[in-house]
């Protein structure tokens, strides 16, 4: 059910690019808590105007030519004009006005074209000084041709929406000897220079290559891995093409296990990752043309390959979906899918998780003795705290229930209602102690992001309570929640058995009491035979729990629907974002996976 109406706060880069998914684009994205880099800074457009250009481009006969779409090509000259930032200063003294407002359809045509055309010429300096950072633009310029080694390079416009342009790129990849073409698309957008409001390309890492973020490169020669060959549990080989949501965790694997494994390098083009801030941890590598092939190493990993050709199959059924299949008594993943195919949102995602979150508060309400499965529980159709008014979705209430019936109907009131007797550090000790989360060190075998409870005060303190304010997890590690919940022990998840390179898997600090874990399961089992979870879990008992879960999001006009539940030894936990009410997006995709690995 959807959470309180103060909305959380989108997750991700400004601009256009601002997302909640955790989704890289052309800036690796910093989230409200721990997972994610620092927004890129949008491209300016301040209002002032630049001068009027002495005189037009020049098309000269012998140039290199940049295709314009329908089949006309068309030829600018890199001298002169206004089309570059050093030709402009040259009249800095001028007081002509600086150029505002709206960009034409010829001014974006324009500086797409001066760009491609000096970049497809090799003419990086004019390139670069066509875009509003030069001296960025001129560095990974400079490293496409020399590091990523790419030569006779064509660059063909496309179609154009607003002020961002398509093109394709087709190149040589030469390395000793060995040539392999390229192909790929990428993108740009065009903006008024800041100093004189002329039309140049935004500079982002991603134009040179849609994979690249800040402070990435392209880099072709001897792998820096052998390459490996990744098993399912049952011997069986995984890849992307069978499995299309593994290609980040295959990615994974090779950079973790590659050099353990006993394979070879071979040649190749990849991106090679920034590295990482500290505390944090790095993205894979990524290879993107494979120029000869290595030796490659095998490493097992837990994955079931029925359950994760279901996954597969389920989350393809919508839009931005992501889930995880776990075993409670061993940590073991069985399954990982995304319907997008790019960033890793079930093992890295960075999102609020709604009520989902509830079963970590009810946990420590159950310790502070604030809370009782069967006591009379305050929910009330409003609740104020710390200056915030925090209402059940429908605004309904429940006169005289217990603690089990606000908690199978979600009761946002029921929670904050309780916010003004704990301290702001409660919930964070909860998630760490009991729950092993927010502590970044989860030992899985691939790059995950491992959940994050700060400590708050006052309002976004009591909305943590129900997987608003400053809270952001995953599937991954609501599936680890729900798993804990139903063993009453933390089990870190893990892709690959610690046995195999001799890691130390996290644990967590305290027990959970006895009298926590038979009420949570008993929280649990009763919203999944008669609360908002009961018609996805249909069929499912006895041995059985669920919750469902909503989280409010700046710009979206639906929720992230959240689904978490357990199903003799195996948990699982989905999201779909923008997806409404968890129970019939994300629940579905929950239950048939749960029906799937017990039959």
């Amino acid at each position: 059910m959807r959470n309180e109406r103060q909305p959380q706060r989108k997750v991700g880069s400004v601009g256009k690019r601002r997302r909640v998914d955790g989704r890289k684009s052309a800036k690796p994205a910093r989230p409200d808590s721990a997972h994610g880099t620092a927004p890129s800074a949008p491209a300016r457009s301040d209002g002032a105007k630049s001068p009027a250009r002495s005189r037009r481009p020049a098309v000269l006969a012998g140039a290199a030519a940049v295709a314009l779409g329908g089949g006309a090509f068309a030829v600018y000259s890199v001298f002169g004009g206004g089309a570059f930032a050093e030709d402009r200063s040259s009249r800095a003294g001028d007081a002509k006005p600086v150029k505002t407002g709206p960009l034409s359809a010829a001014e974006v045509r324009t500086a797409t074209t001066a760009f491609l055309t000096a970049w497809q010429k090799g003419s990086v300096a004019k390139a670069a000084a066509a875009t509003d950072d030069s001296a960025a633009a001129r560095a990974a310029l400079t490293g496409f041709a020399e590091d990523a080694r790419v030569k006779d390079v064509t660059l063909t416009r496309g179609k154009r929406a607003g002020a961002e342009v398509a093109f394709s790129v087709k190149g040589t990849v030469s390395y000793k000897g060995t040539d392999k073409p390229l192909s790929y698309t990428s993108s740009l957008t065009v903006v008024r220079a800041e100093k004189d409001g002329e039309p140049v390309v935004a500079w982002r890492p991603s134009v040179l290559h849609p994979d690249l973020g800040e402070g990435d490169r392209l880099v072709t020669g001897e792998a820096g891995t052998p390459p490996v060959k990744a098993l399912d549990r049952d011997g069986g080989e995984l890849t992307a093409k069978k499995y299309p949501s593994l290609g980040t965790v295959l990615d994974g694997l090779r950079e973790k296990y590659g050099k353990k494994a006993g394979g070879t390098a071979g040649v190749e083009l990849r991106v090679v990752r920034a590295k990482a801030e500290k505390g944090r941890k790095k993205n894979a590598d990524k290879t993107l043309l494979e120029l000869s092939e290595g030796t490659p190493g095998e490493v097992r990993t837990t994955l079931s390959p029925s359950l994760q050709a279901a996954a597969e199959q389920q989350v393809n059924t919508r839009k931005r979906a992501s889930v995880v299949v776990m075993r409670p008594s061993t940590g073991e993943i069985l399954a990982v899918a995304n319907s997008g195919h790019g960033f890793n949102v079930a093992f890295q995602g960075s999102l609020a998780p709604g009520s989902t979150m509830k079963i970590v508060s009810s946990a420590l309400l159950i310790d502070k003795g604030l809370a009782s499965a069967n006591k009379v529980h305050p929910c009330p159709k409003y609740s104020s705290y710390g200056g915030w008014k925090f209402q059940n979705d429908d605004k309904f209430k429940i006169n005289g229930g217990t603690f089990k019936a606000s908690f199978a109907r979600s009761c946002n009131t029921a929670f904050i209602s309780q916010a003004k007797k704990l301290d702001d550090d409660s919930l964070t000790l909860e998630a760490q102690q009991v729950f092993g989360l927010g502590m970044n060190n989860w030992a899985v075998g691939v790059p995950t992001f491992d959940g994050s409870v700060p400590v708050q005060s006052a309002a976004p303190m009591a909305a943590s309570l129900i997987g608003q304010g400053g809270v952001r997890m995953n599937p991954l590690n609501m599936a680890s929640v729900v798993a804990t919940a139903k063993t009453g022990v933390f089990k870190q998840p893990y892709l690959v058995a610690p046995s195999v390179d001799g890691r130390t898997l996290a644990t967590a600090s305290r027990p959970m009491s006895e009298t926590v874990r038979s009420q949570l399961r008993e929280l649990l089992q009763y919203t999944a035979a008669a609360g908002t979870a009961a018609e996805a879990m249909a069929g499912l008992g006895p041995d059985y729990g669920a919750k469902t879960g909503s989280a409010e999001v700046d710009g979206q006009e639906e929720p992230n629907g959240w689904f978490t539940a357990w199903k003799g030894d195996l948990a699982s936990a989905g999201v779909v974002q923008e997806g409404g009410h968890g129970s019939e997006s994300a629940g579905p995709i929950v239950a048939a996976l749960l029906r799937a690995g017990s039959g």
